[in-house]
């Protein structure tokens, strides 16, 4: 996730994940931190504990919700070697428990956002649904004027079906609880990039659904989901984001075709 504040020359931005800054070996070809980095403000925070983050909303413009999963495991077990990935991978498709949003069970700041029945869980509802509510939330504490979540343009037959209704249920759930606020979802179809080579292969399969789709005259477009939608790069989506933040006539959901749009209009922004 990550927080901005408007200044005269750009904006000031603040990165707040787990981690604080990257391992930058793990994200590029390279263990020295790109020149960029050293305008970004990296902090440490855990987007299910909102007391960890909070702080660092004081004063933002804009905030941003960028995590989310797309199976759900017992991460725990599986990197201590007490369960197999296969394992962890087949509750994904198993029935769990859905315990209602944040703001339903009246969860606090200072409270971890999950329910202890999945609390050694990252379940759809946590992360993708949760987390996003719980930073929206104080976000609009905070008077930030925007929030973007990045949801899904659709789910995919590999995927339970709740992978894209909790997305919709956070997206929801924001715009209905903090109207007050300019509230952006992005319906981005699957994402790649270079620094994360699993995405690669990834973003060819999806390239040829959306080929598939497009040929068939998209009949199996409800069927396919995200996977018959052409993909695009992490660098396009973020451009669209800065972009739609700094238009204050983007609000609501933004789908593929416009967040192409968007990206094209911060490209040629750039433009001598």
């Amino acid at each position: 996730m990550s927080a901005a504040k408007r200044i005269v020359r750009g904006w000031d931005v603040t990165s707040i994940s787990r981690s604080g800054a990257p391992r930058w070996e793990a994200v590029t070809s390279s263990a020295t931190p790109p020149s960029w980095s050293h305008k970004v403000t990296w902090e440490r925070g855990d987007i299910l504990r909102p007391a960890t983050y909070a702080p660092f909303l004081k004063g933002a413009d804009f905030v941003v919700h960028t995590m989310g999963i797309l199976l759900e495991a017992d991460y725990k077990g599986v990197l201590r070697g007490q369960e197999s990935p296969i394992s962890g991978l087949r509750k994904a498709f198993t029935t769990v428990p859905q315990p209602g949003n944040p703001l339903q069970r009246r969860v606090n700041e200072s409270d971890d956002i999950r329910p202890p029945e999945t609390r050694e869980q990252l379940t759809y509802e946590n992360m993708n649904r949760d987390s996003a509510i719980m930073l929206a939330k104080e976000a609009a504490q905070e008077n930030a004027s925007a929030f973007v979540y990045i949801s899904a343009a659709g789910g995919a037959p590999v995927l339970p079906t709740r992978y894209i209704s909790t997305k919709r249920e956070a997206e929801s759930t924001i715009a209905s609880e903090f109207p007050h606020m300019r509230n952006i979802f992005f319906r981005p179809p699957f994402l790649y990039d270079s620094s994360r080579p699993i995405t690669m292969p990834m973003a060819a399969m999806t390239g040829v659904g959306a080929v598939f789709n497009g040929v068939t005259g998209g009949i199996f477009g409800n069927l396919m989901g995200a996977a018959g939608v052409k993909p695009l790069k992490v660098d396009v989506v973020a451009a669209a984001v800065v972009q739609a933040l700094n238009d204050e006539a983007v609000k609501g959901p933004v789908e593929v075709p416009e967040i192409e749009q968007l990206a094209n209009k911060a490209w040629r922004s750039t433009m001598p």
